[in-house]
């Protein structure tokens, strides 16, 4: 069993863009030729995502907030504001949290992602 691959979105793994008198920072996060699905989450406190299996490879970014997600080892691991959850195709994961949190999740047969780990 692998453990849960995390990454990070934050301004610190970003590229500064300052062309055309720009001030940003930019991070480039995922890449796909198939039909993929944005959906914006939000769990209340105390909220869940229950134990299930990923249908197609997954991103989840935490927007704001923060929680703890589990893979197949059952361990629990905190993420936060920042942070890019990937589970491949097939793989059972779950997300709570106990203060609230708000992510986009990116699913499609094809994700390229371009994230540091």
């Amino acid at each position: 069993m692998e453990p849960i691959k995390i990454y990070r979105f934050g301004p610190e793994t970003g590229i500064t863009i300052t062309k055309f008198n720009s001030d940003f920072i930019i991070n480039r996060i995922v890449e796909t030729e198939k039909k993929a699905y944005v959906s914006a989450t939000h769990l209340a406190p105390k909220g869940v995502i229950g134990c299930h299996q990923a249908v197609v490879p997954q991103i989840l970014l935490i927007v704001s907030g923060e929680g703890t997600v589990r893979g197949e080892d059952d361990h629990a691991t905190s993420v936060a504001t920042g942070d890019a959850i990937y589970w491949d195709k097939g793989e059972w994961h779950e997300t709570n949290t106990e203060t609230g949190l708000m992510a986009i999740v990116v699913e499609s047969e094809e994700l390229n992602l371009f994230l540091l780990e």
